[in-house]
């Protein structure tokens, strides 16, 4: 079902498998500091195709899923192992509004994997969302990029970009924020952080570079005009990463960094 979309679909559920399956599997550490109970109704915030939320719904009473992304939900329907799991498309920065129009019930805990990072416009907003959607001493448990995720094709992202005389920064879909700073978001806008830490996390990629790139990268690419001046700066990041971030076995590696974080609505 289609809810408070607020741009198009630049989402490819077969392009993220091919690119990314490493993402969901990754996620399994803080679907375990999240400890689902049996008895609980959560919202999984930004549920992408769907991978993690089925093992989520095997754990607990009823799971709800909301992506911005039609064609992720449309996967997340099309694998969906569980009955006890709803899907929505619904814009993360929108949720509050969501939950009011819908009357939607509260939830026991909020559970968010590689996604809060992508909702870039209104951070605060989707804090606000959360807790709206809680119960009063409900939990949020989330993983997302933080400060310096990524921080080497970000940076050349943006490098590629100025070379062309654009202003590369601009283009950045990415809210990447530190511990500290999150921290105070959360506890201005009705939180009791428990638990909050940047975790480096070296990523093994399940093709290459420019793979990656295309998956994730995609609106700094768009900022170009032609097909090859696209193919021309892909070439251009990837022989700058080289060096640093191709193992001897060919394989590429890149540095992500995890913001964790519990916390409870006080």
């Amino acid at each position: 079902m289609t809810e408070n979309t607020t741009q198009e679909d630049q989402w490819d559920s077969e392009n993220y498998n091919t690119h990314a399956s490493f993402v969901p599997k990754l996620g399994n550490t803080i679907l375990a500091m999240l400890n689902a109970q049996s008895h609980e109704r959560i919202l999984d915030l930004g549920c992408g195709s769907g991978e993690l939320t089925n093992d989520l719904a095997g754990q607990c009473a009823h799971v709800v899923g909301i992506d911005s992304s039609e064609n992720m939900i449309n996967k997340a329907i099309r694998i969906q192992r569980h009955k006890n799991t709803e899907y929505y498309v619904v814009d993360g920065q929108a949720l509050s509004s969501w939950l009011t129009s819908k009357q939607i019930p509260l939830f026991d805990a909020v559970f968010s994997s590689a996604a809060l990072h992508w909702m870039k416009e209104d951070p605060v907003a989707v804090i606000k969302g959360m807790h709206d959607a809680l119960k009063p001493g409900g939990r949020m448990v989330v993983e997302a990029g933080g400060f310096m995720n990524v921080g080497e094709v970000h940076t050349a992202l943006i490098q590629a970009l100025n070379r062309r005389g654009l202003d590369g920064k601009s283009y950045s879909p990415w809210f990447f924020p530190s511990d500290v700073y999150y921290k105070q978001l959360l506890e201005e806008n009705g939180f009791d952080v428990k638990d909050i830490a940047l975790v480096p996390r070296p990523t093994h990629l399940n093709t290459d570079i420019a793979g990656w790139i295309e998956t994730f990268g995609f609106t700094f690419l768009e900022a170009l005009k032609t097909e090859q001046e696209r193919q021309e700066a892909v070439r251009e990041i990837v022989e700058q990463l080289r060096p640093g971030y191709q193992r001897e076995d060919g394989s590429w590696h890149i540095m992500y960094v995890r913001l964790r974080v519990v916390a409870i609505k006080k």
